[in-house]
């Protein structure tokens, strides 16, 4: 094997390593969300049937959609990391985004539309609800904030360690924790505002609109969630920065003339194919073409790990040229 093809090997491998690791950190992330969902579930299910609070009741099937949203991401993360096969030669990767789309669904189903319908059956029907009822049900609101902000921390504190900001949450399910917990926070400020201001006023409207609000958060997130898993499904190209930059690094090739198109679509979430028509400088003997693509294959590979699968198509510009001339045209015409 020559230099070069051992150099790109080795960054390969390092690069795999290195997703290896941010899977475990994302897997740990993904558990402790789901372990404190859980454990919020039940007391926010328990605390709204003893206080009778629409509100609190809409947050329990908050985290467990959450909760359910969890295992998806885990099966996410398992399977998404199969080789490739002969069913699936560009390997499993896509399985992270489709499992994402089910986690976004189940936002959608589980979490908004029963908040919604807890918020307008209370409209509908009111809330009694007792000075007990309400300071269980307050208590069981405050520690699910502490217990979410804790989740919600975490899953920033991976984010900050790769590196931060869109590349960081390029991962879905690390954008899902992200998203989940940042509204279960929101969702849990919403429902204690709803539950205090009924208590003061004794106005149920205030704990209905808070579910209401909740219900219409959720739907928010879950259709956010749901775009961007369904855009990396049906094949979604690259950066444009890294776009730009595989095309400056094929340009760069002593051997290539020009790069007539440029295709790209992630495969998954480190994972790359690149398909570019490109001109090479006349003079090459037709029995170095091979020699001379595979050696540009190795090149943009060890320059971007990331590109799993390479296609060139090599055209050949004087005869393209030739066709597209005044003269062929004319005669295409008049024949």
């Amino acid at each position: 094997m020559s230099d070069t093809a051992s150099d790109h090997g080795s960054d390969r491998t390092t690069s795999q390593e290195s997703d290896g690791a941010t899977d475990r950190r994302t897997r740990v992330t993904v558990l402790v969300a789901l372990v404190a969902n859980l454990v919020i579930a039940a007391a926010k299910a328990v605390g709204g049937l003893v206080a009778g609070s629409p509100a609190l009741l809409s947050e329990a099937a908050h985290s467990v959609a959450d909760s359910l949203n969890e295992v998806f991401l885990l099966a996410a993360l398992r399977r998404s990391r199969r080789p490739a096969d002969r069913r699936h030669p560009f390997g499993y990767g896509k399985e992270r985004f489709f499992w994402s789309l089910l986690a976004a669904v189940g936002i959608f189903v589980m979490g908004g539309c029963f908040s919604v319908f807890q918020g307008v059956e209370a409209l509908r029907n009111g809330a009694e609800e007792t000075s007990g009822g309400y300071a269980a049900g307050l208590v069981v609101l405050a520690v699910a904030l502490v217990v979410e902000g804790v989740s919600l921390l975490r899953a920033l504190h991976q984010v900050r360690a790769q590196g931060g900001g869109m590349d960081a949450l390029r991962d879905p399910a690390l954008r899902t924790v992200v998203a989940e917990d940042g509204t279960a926070v929101l969702g849990v400020t919403l429902a204690i505002t709803g539950m205090a201001l009924h208590m003061i006023t004794g106005q149920v409207v205030w704990e209905a609109s808070a579910s209401l609000a909740i219900g219409v958060l959720l739907g928010y997130v879950a259709y956010r969630l749901g775009r961007d898993a369904r855009d990396q499904l049906i094949g979604e190209a690259v950066d444009p920065e890294l776009s730009d930059r595989i095309r400056s690094l094929l340009a760069a090739e002593p051997e290539i003339d020009s790069v007539e198109a440029l295709f790209t679509m992630r495969m998954g979430l480190d994972s790359t194919m690149v398909a570019a028509r490109i001109d090479l400088v006349p003079g090459i003997d037709s029995e170095r073409v091979e020699e001379v693509s595979m050696r540009i294959k190795r090149s943009l590979g060890r320059a971007v790990p990331e590109t799993g699968e390479i296609f060139l198509d090599i055209t050949d510009r004087p005869a393209r040229e030739a066709a597209q001339s005044p003269a062929a045209t004319g005669e295409r015409g008049g024949a």
